[in-house]
């Protein structure tokens, strides 16, 4: 059958400059096809409340729900492929039910827009993205709690203001980045709340005539509840986007501190951790090099992310209310956001299945001795001198300190999450129930 190419807005006899089409329309194809099945569950409970109101019968709602169901399987199967004279998934289906069904093809769209087509189906993929991203997150967090477990009082030196400044350990360093998740993973659940409600029925954004069933749609679809106000779910998309983009930001944020403590930690002048050799590169002229360079990649994905939420943020943010073409924009930056965030989880869970401390060479950090100088003057505390004169008397009297056993030292802080206090399998619990 031969493949036509009419566009939902294209009025008969009227001609589009070639050169429109060409900067207005995507050249990468491939959001639409992610965007496919969800634009097809959409179309499907569309038709279903057409046919609940009346404004289809049952037998043509029958037959659009087939074809859709087909498309969706061919789809899933390869057979069904967009074409770029198409514009975008939503005309590339409704060509084809047109050319499979004649008129009643044509009925679909009644009381629908493309522009609420679009945020609906972005929704319902946005939901998923964000279910697949935390299942990542969980994994990771999980790998990150046996870590710690398993080399909870390896002794490691903390820092602050890259200096050494007091004991901590290898336990408590992993498991301040699964503590980190667990917000990130929140931050993902206020996300999916925020997609969670039902723009299908709003049309351009001024509703319509018809009397459609909003709340219908709702339920099949499996929203939480109706977006009411039709111009705000307008006004909503790319607010909506860069707040997800702002949750995913946050969770790389968490993985290039991750990143960067490697980078360093695995250097030649630290040697803390070595990583198995499968996942590091070489040099192209120096034979012996071994570079962690996805953490490198990493730390610069964070500033992708981050700029990918900017891009979203200015592109919406001076638009007068209702729809504008600018909104076509978000599309891409999301769905790349999200590609970036569950590569790089991956690739985290997958380094610290292949990481091993090197305790020799952590223990070497405590070979000087004023590492232990707060714990020194918290000793003369615990004896009853005030802080302050303990703190004056530790500090003068540095060069006759003397070496303490790091892993009594570490084993010794008890309070809650002390490197001797982590709750890890407190936190493992937590992380298993969700």
């Amino acid at each position: 059958m031969t493949q036509k190419t009419t566009k939902l807005w294209q009025k008969t006899k009227t001609k589009m400059n070639p050169a429109v089409n060409k900067y207005i329309i995507s050249k990468d194809l491939a959001a639409d096809n992610r965007m496919l099945k969800y634009d097809v569950l959409g179309s499907i409970a569309h038709t279903n409340m057409l046919v609940s109101v009346g404004l289809l019968n049952k037998k043509d709602g029958a037959k659009i729900v087939k074809a859709l169901k087909k498309v969706a399987k061919e789809h899933e199967n390869g057979e069904f492929v967009l074409h770029q004279e198409n514009e975008d998934v939503h005309t590339e289906i409704e060509n084809y039910l047109v050319r499979e069904l004649g008129d009643i093809g044509k009925r679909i769209h009644v009381g629908r827009s493309r522009n609420d087509q679009v945020l609906t189906a972005m929704r319902l993929l946005l939901r998923d993205e964000i279910r697949e991203t935390q299942k990542l997150v969980k994994d990771f967090a999980l790998t990150l709690l046996d870590f710690a477990k398993k080399h909870e009082f390896i002794p490691m030196a903390g820092f602050t203001h890259m200096q050494h400044a007091m004991p901590s350990s290898v336990g408590q360093w992993a498991c301040a980045f699964a503590e980190s998740l667990s917000d990130d993973f929140d931050m993902l659940d206020a996300a999916f709340k925020l997609l969670d409600q039902n723009p299908l029925g709003s049309a351009a954004g001024f509703g319509t005539a018809v009397p459609l069933n909003r709340d219908m749609t709702t339920k099949e679809l499996g929203f939480d509840r109706t977006q009411v106000n039709s111009i705000y779910c307008q006004n909503s998309r790319g607010k909506f986007e860069a707040f997800v983009l702002h949750c995913l930001h946050q969770a790389m944020m968490t993985m290039g501190k991750i990143a960067n403590d490697l980078v360093i930690f695995t250097s030649q002048e630290f040697d803390w951790f070595k990583v198995d050799r499968s996942l590091t590169t070489g040099s192209s002229i120096m034979p012996q090099k071994q570079n962690l360079d996805i953490m490198e990649v990493m730390r610069a994905n964070v500033s992708i992310v981050g700029s990918l939420q900017q891009q979203v943020q200015t592109v919406t943010q001076n638009l007068i209310s209702g729809y504008n073409k600018d909104l076509k924009i978000t599309k891409k930056p999301i769905l790349d956001g999200f590609e970036i965030v569950k590569h790089s989880l991956e690739i985290c869970t997958l380094t610290f299945n292949n990481l091993t401390p090197v305790k020799e060479n952590l223990l070497k950090a405590f070979d000087d001795v004023e590492i232990f100088a707060a714990d020194y003057a918290n000793g003369l505390v615990m004896e009853g001198m005030s802080f302050r004169d303990a703190y004056v008397k530790v500090g003068e009297s540095l060069s006759s300190l003397e070496r303490q056993d790091p892993v009594k030292n570490i084993k010794a802080k008890k309070h809650i999450g002390a490197p001797g206090n982590l709750r890890i399998s407190e936190a493992k619990k937590k992380w298993q129930k969700r």
